[in-house]
């Protein structure tokens, strides 16, 4: 907790919403890697449209950071994960890089207003 606080004391305060939704997000995340059966929503746009609006819950890695950051989240390679973006586009390019990575489970839901009507 002394690292995340120093981290966060450190952090410019325009980058400190996106951290700690980035830590709620893995925090959340890493109780779903013990439960096979979670479907995992995976937010690729950016910071702002994130902060704006989301899917409850959903991780947040904008889709130029995917293969940087997704193995952060503690995912197995068979979790079922549904990404989306604002029009299916970046979900499109972030899903072709968990496939190359051996994602076995991932779907392009395409925007948002797409994965609300899928949501459970």
């Amino acid at each position: 907790m002394i690292l995340i606080s120093s981290l966060l004391a450190r952090t410019a305060p325009s980058r400190l919403l996106a951290t700690a939704a980035l830590l709620l997000g893995l925090s959340f995340l890493a109780s779903c890697a013990s439960t096979p059966s979670q479907v995992v929503w995976l937010d690729v746009r950016t910071d702002a449209e994130y902060a704006e609006d989301h899917i409850a819950g959903s991780a947040h890695i904008p889709h130029e950071e995917i293969a940087l950051r997704i193995a952060d989240l503690g995912l197995d390679k068979d979790t079922e994960i549904r990404v989306y973006c604002r029009s299916g586009r970046r979900a499109g390019i972030a899903l072709a890089a968990l496939e190359e990575m051996g994602y076995t489970n991932a779907t392009n839901v395409g925007g948002l207003s797409d994965a609300r009507k899928l949501e459970d």
